[in-house]
């Protein structure tokens, strides 16, 4: 089983912990004082409209940005400023809005890839069974280039799991899928969870946010204003006006 439960004495406890966190861009604060935190089996909605600050928290978190303050713990230590390849090898990667294949390599030769520099336990005996877990076995020896936007999106996912990450961070995974993709990525989110992953999720689409989250962090203006399940979000009166009001971005 590529994604066995995970079992131990630790996991109540949060794996990734963020706290006061900023960002800054000259002098504008994308972030500016977020903290939450995710435990492993969890899975972390992270919502707001646009310019709220979503991708660039995962951005500070996975390590393609420095913080600006506060700080991000994963597994009782300081992760921020840590290199990706470094997170990578620690238990932490990621999916991205815009996915970027290798175009000229097949789908396998991408996972192939993955598992040579990720710091994986797995194999390449193990390819087949990720293919079929992602829905994509009959694009084995396919060019990641002649892939549809769905299907390079779960290819995108695979690659992230290729490495066998202990926290996932998936940004906007269901932007373009139609009903029928939506549900089989949703599914896949709670398997992985129920294997004792910790995910954090950013999303627009509010029913495949219900679908697939524990919880919901929402985002206005770099600050995090509500921390809860999404039926309680729907009824707090700041985030109705966020998302009902004028974009802040």
């Amino acid at each position: 089983m590529l994604f066995e439960a995970i079992e131990t004495a630790d996991s109540v406890k949060p794996l990734l912990v963020v706290s006061d966190l900023v960002k800054k861009f000259g002098g504008f604060h994308a972030l500016n004082g977020v903290g939450f935190e995710v435990r492993p089996g969890e899975v972390l909605g992270l919502v707001g409209p646009n310019g709220s600050g979503k991708t660039t928290c995962i951005n500070v978190i996975t390590g393609l940005y420095r913080p600006d303050g506060g700080t991000v713990q994963y597994a009782g230590k300081s992760i921020g400023g840590m290199s990706p390849h470094k997170l990578v090898h620690r238990g932490i990667n990621r999916s991205f809005q815009i996915p970027k294949p290798f175009k000229s390599l097949t789908v396998s030769q991408n996972l192939e890839v993955a598992l040579t520099y990720g710091g994986s336990r797995l194999t390449v005996a193990d390819i087949p069974e990720l293919l079929d877990f992602m829905g994509l076995a009959a694009q084995t020896d396919k060019l990641a280039g002649e892939l549809t936007s769905a299907q390079q999106k779960m290819l995108d996912l695979g690659r992230a799991l290729a490495t066998q990450p202990r926290l996932l961070c998936v940004d906007e995974l269901g932007a373009g899928l139609n009903p029928e993709e939506l549900e089989h990525v949703a599914t896949l989110l709670r398997q992985l969870a129920r294997a004792g992953l910790a995910l954090l999720v950013v999303e627009h689409l509010m029913d495949f946010v219900d679908q697939v989250t524990d919880r919901l962090i929402v985002l206005s203006a770099g600050k995090d204003i509500f921390a809860g399940p999404l039926s309680q979000a729907i009824q707090d009166r700041q985030v109705v006006e966020v998302f009902l009001g004028a974009s802040d971005e």
